[in-house]
């Protein structure tokens, strides 16, 4: 989508960081959050890439985890599990 379309690509980046700033949340939370949102909305993909940048930010692969954890009682056994393997995707591609 960079590519090929850069000014939709400009303004969703701008978007993001717009929403980044708009409250008091540091770094390292927004990335768990946002983590877990994907892993709320069931998207491998959104899962791998925000894993990809949280292992690259220094968050430590067991905080990763335990989002996945927490979604069991929220989502259910399946989607907890389904969010841990796709987390383990990244944190033992990383060993």
């Amino acid at each position: 989508v960079a590519d090929d379309y850069p000014e939709v690509w400009r303004a969703f980046a701008s978007l993001g960081k717009a929403c980044a700033e708009s409250g008091p949340l540091d770094a390292r939370t927004r990335r768990l959050v946002k983590l877990a949102l994907a892993v709320g909305g069931g998207s491998e993909g959104a899962v791998h890439s925000h894993m990809r940048r949280a292992m690259e930010e220094g968050i430590e692969p067991e905080a990763l985890k335990q989002v996945a954890m927490l979604a069991i009682p929220t989502l259910g056994l399946p989607a907890g599990v389904a969010a841990l393997t796709w987390i383990e995707d990244i944190t033992d591609a990383r060993r």
